[in-house]
């Protein structure tokens, strides 16, 4: 097995549901390997790490992606993550980014903990109620879905009554974000990017009218003033990226922390002890079972190298942030869940100038959330057998059926 084989492997149905065997022989032929003419496939964890924290190591812009398929740029969900700073370098990056960062100060995110703690309290009423006569409540539709959406879309502004129907448009805009996809299957991607574009489109001119106390109407306002800020272009499209990200990630970090509980009973009475904090059970989640598994970069510059192995300018880096959260030489026994783990820093919030602005508020959400759901529900315990996605870069459950009587 190569290189183009690990990638060819990723493709598969089969991989995508436990990539973990496949990474471990990523592993073994080396922390970065070529897969191709100027592609390399990289899986350990210090070499993830420093191409995240190189600004050297750029994302491929829309540009970039133009210039290599014309066609790229035909695809409405493709042009609208190539605006967002999910796929810009500097200056363009940091410059809209500072403009977002104001919201997620650690300060801000902290005094949302009542606000998170009455979401959790108001969707487990609810759980108990749909399941009060032991019919089996869906999680993710229920609680992992609906708790981080309520968080994000309570910041930006979007009214509540318009809320959930993001879920299936988000899910069908990511597709664009998964390295295994051709561009002949973005339908569903490119008609859900237009109708987030028009959602927001009409959102920001009624809060430019209209302004509240949100983000919408903040950014809305920078990119009317004209100044150079932030295009209306850049405006629409990291609203859109500003929603999704806001719960995609959490989603599927409360999914996977879940189904880890069941498997790993010993976890869940820790956490009902107190053996077990919630930081560490989050932390390890995110190592263990990462809710995102891939991202990319591209070198930007000459004279670059990971690990002894050059890279020339132009180069395509696949960072398998599952495979380097499982090196062992970084953590010892990784493939055993240890949330009683003292040495974790999990890579997958990202690195470096892309790390995620949301990091501390799914983090929040989290150690909030779970243990309220232990001590609300005794005997919280599967409900009929869960669903994957069929994902590799975003990894999650569809449904996750349980039962809280």
């Amino acid at each position: 097995m190569d290189g183009a084989a690990i990638i060819d492997q990723l493709m598969t149905t089969e991989t995508r549901t436990d990539p973990y065997p496949l990474y471990a022989k990523a592993r073994a032929l080396g922390p970065v390997v070529p897969a191709g003419d100027d592609f390399y496939v990289v899986s350990g964890y210090a070499a993830v790490n420093k191409v995240l924290r190189t600004p050297a190591f750029g994302v491929a812009t829309a540009e970039m992606m133009s210039g290599l398929a014309p066609e790229f740029a035909a695809h409405s969900s493709l042009a609208l993550f190539g605006r967002s700073i999910l796929q810009r370098n500097a200056p363009d990056q940091p410059r809209v980014r500072s403009l977002i960062a104001s919201v997620f100060t650690p300060r801000r995110v902290a005094a949302l903990r009542p606000a998170v703690e009455a979401a959790v309290g108001r969707l487990l009423d609810e759980m108990a109620e749909q399941g009060a006569d032991g019919s089996p409540v869906d999680f993710m539709d229920a609680f992992a879905f609906r708790l981080p959406v309520g968080v994000i879309c309570e910041l930006l502004g979007v009214p509540e009554q318009d809320r959930y129907r993001f879920r299936g448009l988000a899910s069908d805009l990511t597709v664009a974000l998964e390295v295994t996809q051709g561009l002949d299957e973005l339908g569903e991607a490119d008609r859900a990017a237009d109708e987030l574009s028009r959602y927001f489109t009409e959102l920001a001119a009624e809060r430019l009218a209209r302004p509240q106390d949100d983000l919408v109407s903040d950014l809305a306002r920078i990119a009317a003033d004209g100044d150079g800020r932030l295009s209306a272009q850049e405006l629409l499209a990291n609203l859109v990226l500003l929603l999704v990200a806001g719960f995609e990630t959490t989603t599927n970090l409360l999914g996977n922390g879940l189904a880890l509980l069941f498997r790993h009973p010993g976890a869940a009475a820790g956490l009902r002890s107190g053996a077990v904090t919630p930081a560490g059970f989050t932390d390890e989640v995110l190592r263990f079972d990462s809710p995102v598994q891939a991202t990319s970069r591209v070198a930007l510059d000459e004279g670059l190298s990971v690990e002894g192995l050059p890279v020339p300018p132009g180069g395509v880096l696949t960072l398998l942030i599952g495979a380097a959260n499982h090196d062992p030489a970084r953590y010892e026994r990784p493939e055993v869940f240890d949330p009683t783990r003292t040495d974790s820093q999990p890579l997958s919030f990202g690195g470096g100038q892309h790390f995620c602005l949301g990091s501390q508020l799914a983090r929040l959400e989290g150690e909030v959330a779970v243990p309220a759901l232990l001590d609300r529900f005794p005997r919280l315990a599967p409900g009929g057998v869960p669903t994957r996605r069929d994902r590799l870069v975003l990894r999650g459950f569809e449904t996750l059926p349980v039962t809280v009587r």
